[in-house]
């Protein structure tokens, strides 16, 4: 039996100004429904949740709920009374009678499933991470058939996005979120939904988890490339026949005519397309410098309101390494960051930093940023053009390299969107050389393809990474090691993200058992990133296209005409030695992604001590 529409939208579209977000957009929204919509900034994915909401309206197509149907919205901003206590805002979410033994029932049970100690708290004295759990409580607590969460995750510690997961997995409800985090979409979603004028119809629908999009995101471009290269031949081919003359064209058939215009005209469409999947373009300029140890911290601790943050950490930081760093809210995370900048000073232990070591700082409070410059002024300092690994570019080339428009560069920095600042920040970085990247939160307010992007240029970077952030995909793929802040003093260092929620894991069963654990357990099965897993798993066919590459270029070669053309001779020579050199690193990469796989295969394989 098919499961129940709760909502369904025919053919919808909406525009700001002369600005398209999405067209004729044509979704349905089912009972068991736990999608996953997502997008780059600015498609429209907020909008879309409000539309389903009923808080804005399209501008054209219809939307039709299921005449009974409770939809909950969930705004990333929330709006409270911080005078009233937790309860009091919880009763005031109910319909009819508020105060009914029913009622009260059903917020000390929601209240208990948000993990609140206390309801009769103010609003006003909540964390971040507890007023967003009481947004959903309060959410909840309306008992909705589609809840719409709209960045959820947002000012939630790692308690509180693991937290969410669970809540998520086998919910009672069907519900579409808006996220940036690939593992938690990862971990929740059944379906995903892309809005992007890449696609023909505005968007790509895939039923199952994060990985399974990727790998049929991957599939499309790559058979709209295709579709572009094929129809450029196509076309080139038309176009010679009719620059043939107009002897020649008449002794055609019309309908040829015709017929290339019409390839032109989707040729055209394809090109247009394909221009959407346009990213950032992130690249960190390192100094090169190979001194072994650029940082090294002995035993530092620090404190803060009379609260230890932690004690007698070790910190050393080298060319090539990346330092995750992960723990709770006001866990002393930033302060770390800082103090390793030099901005702070340990209440004791030392800090030695290589002699000239550049230290470049990316802070998640944006005070870098001087709100009334211009976007001009805030990427160009000083006149048209800035310096990028010894190279002048314009300001308007550089601006465009983070997918701002020439006619934002006259915007104050004020006007600019949580994800353009980040953007912006980005941009200035890059403008200096760095031995060590500090970066907290780097990821906050940036959609998926730049952070794609962000994650790759960080990959290939040789100097040394602090990274602060909630992504845990980010983490898992680029550290090395991960150092765990518990607010309480401790710091513990941890090979990886599974280890460390190993540890948690069973450090939770006996608290909760009120028993001592018999026996230590076996850390969980480890295994490849899912980005390196379907690089791997795709590795057969990366390997049949670079070589055939090669052996085209080879084919070219045994033409006897090419003899006689030194100019296309020495290109294909060239083109021949970058084939083969391609065909070389993907066999390397082949071979440590496959080394990766047996080790960890092995350390599951190892019975524990």
């Amino acid at each position: 039996m098919a499961p129940t529409i709760l909502v369904n939208c025919h053919a919808i579209s909406k525009s700001y100004t002369i600005h398209p977000l999405f067209s004729s957009i044509s979704l349905s929204f089912s009972e068991g429904e736990r999608m996953g919509l997502i997008g780059p900034n600015g498609s429209g994915k907020s909008t879309l949740l409000k539309i389903l909401a009923g808080l804005e309206s399209q501008d054209s197509g219809m939307v039709t709920p299921r005449r009974d149907a409770r939809l909950v919205y969930l705004p990333q901003a929330d709006h409270f009374d911080p005078d009233k206590t937790v309860e009091q805002t919880l009763i005031a979410s109910l319909s009819g009678a508020a105060g009914d033994a029913e009622g009260l029932q059903r917020i000390r049970e929601t209240a208990s499933q948000m993990e609140f100690s206390r309801t009769d708290q103010l609003v006003g004295t909540l964390s971040g991470g507890w007023r967003k759990r009481l947004a959903i409580a309060r959410a909840l607590i309306q008992q909705p058939d589609l809840l719409l969460l709209d960045e959820p995750t947002n000012h939630l510690d790692l308690d509180g996005i693991l937290w969410l997961e669970r809540l998520l997995k086998s919910p009672a409800f069907a519900f579409v979120l808006v996220s940036h985090d690939r593992y938690f979409l990862e971990n929740v979603t059944n379906r995903i939904v892309e809005l992007n004028r890449l696609y023909p119809e505005g968007y790509l629908r895939v039923e199952g988890n994060y990985s399974t999009f990727i790998e049929r995101r991957e599939a499309f471009t790559r058979a709209q490339d295709q579709q572009q290269e094929i129809l450029s031949n196509k076309v080139r081919r038309e176009i010679e026949w009719l620059r043939r003359g107009p002897k020649a064209r008449s002794t055609k058939a019309k309908y040829r005519i015709d017929s290339a215009h019409e390839l032109q005209d989707e040729l055209s469409a394809v090109r247009a397309r394909n221009a959407q999947n346009r990213v950032a373009e992130i690249e960190f300029d390192a100094t090169g410098r190979k001194t072994k140890k650029l940082l090294q911290a002995k035993r530092i601790t620090l404190e803060r309101g009379g609260r230890r943050l932690f004690a007698n950490l070790d910190v050393t930081l080298s060319p090539g390494s990346c330092l995750g760093i992960m723990g709770r809210n006001g866990s002393g995370k930033s302060s770390l960051v800082h103090l390793l900048h030099g901005d702070l000073a340990p209440d004791s232990g030392d800090i030695e930093r290589a002699y000239g070591a550049k230290i470049v700082l990316f802070d998640q409070k944006r005070e870098q940023l001087d709100q009334n410059q211009t976007l001009k002024e805030a990427l160009c300092p000083s006149a048209d053009m800035v310096m990028f690994r010894g190279r002048p570019l314009h300001v308007v080339s550089w601006a465009k390299r983070f997918l701002f428009a020439p006619g934002q560069l006259t915007l104050p920095v004020s006007r600019l969107s949580g994800g353009e600042k980040a953007r912006l920040l980005i941009a200035r970085l890059m403008l200096r050389s760095a031995d060590i990247l500090l970066l907290d939160e780097p990821t906050n307010d940036i959609d998926i393809p730049t952070l794609e992007v962000l994650e790759e240029s960080l990959r290939e970077f040789p100097g040394a990474i602090v990274l602060i952030t909630h992504d845990r995909l980010l983490l898992g793929n680029l550290s090395d090691r991960l150092l765990f802040l518990d607010g309480q003093g401790r710091a513990d260092y941890f090979a990886d993200y599974d280890q460390w929620l190993s540890a948690e894991t069973m450090a939770a069963a006996p608290a909760a058992s009120g028993k001592k654990s018999a026996k230590p357990r076996k850390d969980k099965a480890r295994k490849l990133p899912y980005k390196e897993q379907s690089e791997l798993n795709r590795m057969e066919q990366t390997i049949e296209k670079a070589e055939a590459e090669a052996a085209a270029i080879r084919e070219q070669l045994e033409d006897p005409a090419i003899m006689s053309d030194a100019e296309r001779l020495g290109k294909l020579y060239a083109q021949l030695t970058e084939a083969e050199g391609n065909v070389r690193r993907i066999y390397q990469r082949w071979g440590e992604l496959e080394a990766l796989h047996e080790q960890l295969s092995k350390e599951d394989e190892t019975p524990p001590a």
